[in-house]
């Protein structure tokens, strides 16, 4: 048995706390004074837009919630610990975010048809503290979102929050200026497009990963080359990649190595080069003798590189993070 260990370069779980608190705390902050604002002003789209970012507070909670899982120990019933956890909270942090939008784009063609008066400015002043408050909070997701699929729905979720509240405050001063009362609901659905279209490749990446698909950085058939052109390896089969996390990725593979060939070696040379090559942090690696039987997994009819032969005594190989 050999075993390999290989480290993402991602912001751990916990470098992200301080960055999840002070959206939620800034987010919450803001949140209460849309509300009173909204209500003093009698303007419906300032409340509806606080509910809006009372979901934005507890998508955040989710997400930080989710890091937290990520962080803590594998256990003898969860083997790969709790890192998937980053997943589902993207994948629910995305289908929040669509139909957030949803129902951003439902409102603003209702009030195309139907114009409602409008506090311009009202409407300037919170927007626009909103807006602030949005980017500021996003900043702070800057770095993670890079390599983490969960912070980079965080950022996402806090930047289209920036792009309706800029929206709004667009809104107000067109108002202003002109009394037309469909600049409102107009630049509402235009924005609403733009954050669907933003949040759709999340929303899609995320549910790639929950299904096991491999990951968008990780080139399979760059994968299959690296493996087949290694010294000793003559066939391969049941290769499969897919995410532990949103930083780390899996593999496991048998392969078939000619006589002679040092199955410890291979498999430390080979987990070093699918770590620097192709991203992949946890290789789990059979190498299987040429000369031996079958394979128990083989299946009985497929492509020729699905007809390898191995032995019973197999040697294995892993690399984890």
């Amino acid at each position: 048995m050999s075993h390999d260990h290989a480290h993402s370069h991602a912001p751990a779980p916990e470098a992200m706390n301080g960055a999840f608190l002070a959206g939620i705390l800034l987010n919450t902050a803001f949140l209460l004074v849309e509300v009173i604002y909204g209500l003093r002003s009698h303007s419906l789209s300032l409340v509806a837009d606080g509910a809006h970012n009372f979901g934005d507070v507890l998508s955040l909670g989710l997400s930080w919630f989710a890091a937290w899982l990520v962080g803590r120990q594998a256990t003898a019933r969860r083997t790969y610990g709790y890192r998937r956890a980053g997943i589902l909270a993207a994948l629910v942090n995305g289908m929040l975010l669509l139909a957030a939008t949803g129902g951003i784009l439902w409102e603003s063609l209702q009030r195309l048809w139907h114009p409602e008066p409008a506090q311009g400015l009202t409407m300037i002043v919170v927007a626009g503290l909103g807006t602030l408050i949005n980017l500021g909070s996003a900043l702070f997701f800057l770095r993670g979102s890079h390599g983490d699929l969960n912070v980079r729905g965080a950022f996402l979720h806090l930047m289209g929050d920036a792009a309706v509240s800029l929206g709004v405050v667009a809104g107000g001063i067109g108002i202003l200026l002109t009394g037309w009362l469909w600049l409102d609901p107009a630049i509402g659905l235009v924005v609403g497009i733009l954050v669907m279209v933003q949040s759709w490749p999340l929303f899609r990446s995320a549910l790639d990963l929950s299904l096991d698909a491999v990951p968008a950085d990780v080139d399979l058939g760059q994968v299959r080359a690296l493996l087949l052109e290694a010294p000793g390896v003559l066939d391969l089969h049941h290769l499969h990649v897919w995410a532990i996390s949103t930083t780390s990725t899996a593999l496991s593979v048998h392969l078939v190595a000619g006589p002679g060939t040092d199955a410890a070696a291979l498999v430390h040379d080979l987990a070093h080069e699918l770590q620097h090559h192709c991203h992949i942090d946890h290789a789990t690696i059979q190498v299987e003798s040429a000369a031996g039987g079958d394979c128990l997994l083989m299946p009985k009819a497929g492509p020729a590189s699905q007809h390898s032969h191995a032995s019973p005594e197999a040697v294995h190989g892993h690399t984890h993070p």
